[in-house]
């Protein structure tokens, strides 16, 4: 089930919003948890089992940690979570490899043909990586181990988060799992902070999706210079709309049941660095991976050169989070790379240069690195760059920017609005609208882009939202 179809928000939701609040306090956890599971195996059926496996596994490692078992507990809890990501997310691309090399080197054999493909799990990455953080925190001492299954698993399956983020932790929604409150102030906040990330999907996402799926796909065969750009360019405003839209959704569902999450996106497309993109992009996982692999390899305390080789090995398994492919993979370090090199000393030269030639530095190596994480595979992706980099007089060659957007009036404007809102410019706006007089317009301006997302979702087809493979 996914927040941008008319189920969910015509009947889930509403449904399970009028059932929690007609409830007392003690049975709400119950009515989230059964609406998350059923959120989930809505579209998983059985793979719902391995989530609640997932979860009773570390329930009782954190009570193992607590009294006492602190090794034992730690180690059962990370082996259970990484065996199953590795079985369910690594174990198709193992195999693949391990054929590849096999033929590489000219033998022939039948035994791989029988092995099946394994499903994967929506959201795995997520949960898996949230269930984890509990264990160690419980493990460092940062937070008590809980007692009650019920709110534990309410803490792991909460849907509005479940499949695609923000990766909370238990340390910060703790209190808010045991006693929360609901006032119409923050429910109404968490409802138009749903409806901007609607917007964000329908409006945005989805057009720039047409626009660079149209391109990628044909970017197999013969196709320009300036197609290739416009490609890369409208999936670099589809990602970033599409994922920050889903955690506007979950972080605005969330204040609907009481809980504040923390924010996932802080404009990552005006960072003037590499490593100030990865502060303002997927903060809950960029954060993740400082506080729990970054700082367990040594962090920066045993030397430069075992500096550069954690964030090496930090940014691989960034990739490889992503995906079970090596394309992914190559843009985990494609990043590590640049994090190093500003690390060595080229922050200090990019300090002093003028602020727009900063942002276009960064911007650039961001948009190349989208085209390692788009492509189908590698050699998908050194043909897109190729073609990016070396002007080509394709069949599309005629289509430059100009003529391009003159017959695609729409895409034009929302090119303009995607610049716009790559900006803090929404936030600016909600500052200056908190005139009494002026709240009625704010309102109906978020009541009319709920009806045109509604008319966009009755008009369209599934729409999924890209970080849902991860």
């Amino acid at each position: 089930m996914v927040f941008s179809s008319a189920y969910f928000l015509l009947l889930f939701l509403p449904f399970v919003l009028l059932l929690y609040f007609l409830v007392t306090k003690k049975y709400k956890n119950l009515v989230l948890l059964a609406a998350s599971l059923y959120f989930y195996a809505y579209g998983e059926k059985f793979l719902v089992l391995i989530m609640i496996f997932s979860t009773l596994v570390d329930y009782k490692c954190g009570i193992m940690i607590e009294e006492g078992k602190k090794k034992l507990g730690l180690r059962i809890s990370l082996f259970a979570n990484l065996l199953t990501l590795g079985i369910f997310k690594y174990f198709n691309f193992a195999i693949d490899n391990f054929k590849s090399l096999i033929d590489s080197v000219g033998i022939q054999t039948n035994a791989f043909d029988s092995v099946i493909e394994i499903a994967l799990p929506l959201g795995i990455s997520f949960y898996v990586f949230q269930t984890m953080s509990y264990t160690i925190d419980v493990y460092r001492g940062n937070v008590k181990a809980s007692r009650n299954l019920l709110e534990f698993a309410t803490y792991v399956t909460m849907f509005p988060q479940l499949v695609a983020g923000p990766i909370v932790r238990y340390i910060d929604i703790q209190k808010e799992i045991v006693k929360r409150e609901v006032t119409l102030v923050s429910f109404s906040k968490g409802l138009e902070r749903f409806i901007l990330g609607l917007a964000k999907k329908m409006i945005l996402a989805n057009t720039f999706a047409s626009v660079a799926d149209s391109i990628f796909t044909e970017s197999n065969g013969d196709f320009s210079t300036m197609n290739a750009w416009i490609g890369i360019l409208a999936y670099t405003f589809q990602i970033y709309f599409d994922f920050s839209a889903y955690s506007d959704m979950a972080i605005g569902l969330g204040k609907m049941f009481g809980f504040n999450f923390l924010e996932n996106f802080n404009y990552p497309y005006i960072s003037k660095s590499i490593k100030e993109f990865w502060r303002r992009w997927h903060i809950s996982l960029s954060s993740w991976f400082k506080d729990y692999l970054y700082i367990s390899l040594g962090g920066n305390r045993k030397g430069k050169y075992r500096t550069y080789l954690n964030l090496f090995i930090v940014f691989f398994i960034t990739g490889l989070w992503h995906g079970a492919a090596w394309n992914f993979v190559i843009w985990g370090l494609f990043h590590g790379l640049f994090i190093v090199i500003e690390r060595v000393g080229f922050d200090k030269i990019l300090d002093k240069l003028w602020n727009p030639i900063q942002h276009i530095y960064t911007l650039f190596i961001v948009v190349v690195g989208w085209v390692l994480f788009r492509a189908e595979d590698f050699n998908h992706a050194m043909i897109y760059l190729k073609t990016m980099f070396v002007p080509t007089e394709g069949v599309h060659a005629s289509n430059d920017f100009i003529s391009y957007f003159n017959y695609n009036s729409e895409v034009a404007l929302i090119f303009i609005l995607g610049i716009i809102f790559s900006f803090p410019i929404y936030p600016y706006l909600e500052k200056k609208l908190t005139n009494p007089m002026l709240l009625p317009f704010r309102y109906i301006f978020v009541m009319v882009l709920l009806f045109v997302c509604i008319v966009y979702i009755a008009a369209g087809s599934y729409n999924p939202f890209i970080y849902f493979r991860f």
